[in-house]
């Protein structure tokens, strides 16, 4: 599910081609036996979020255009270090390829 403000920004964006917007999902606070993990513990890039916004699609080399196989609401996992990361209003995106996708979470 995407939050309201994220609908709203994400709006502002429309990524082009192939590339998909991607918000990342929020750092775990706590571990599942309850340890806080401090912010500072984790400054590893994200590798998990909703896709927000999508381009228009790749093209191949007769220039068909290529449906997207994922969607907009879609959780996945992805490349850690693949995704451009950005911020508007105070807000992390991050834009990739489909191919950086590693997995859609059901």
């Amino acid at each position: 599910m995407i939050p309201e403000e994220s609908k709203k920004l994400a709006k502002r964006i429309q990524p082009i081609g192939g590339k998909i917007l991607v918000e990342p999902a929020p750092k775990q606070k706590k571990t599942k036996t309850g340890i806080i993990i401090p912010d500072t513990a984790s400054e590893e890039r994200p590798q998990e979020g909703v896709i927000v916004a999508l381009g228009t699609g790749k093209r191949n080399e007769k220039g068909e255009l290529i449906p997207f196989t994922v969607k907009v609401g879609d959780r996945i996992l992805f490349k850690r270090y693949s995704p451009d990361e950005f911020e508007i209003d105070s807000h992390k995106f991050l834009i990739l390829e489909e191919d950086d996708i590693l997995a859609v979470i059901k």
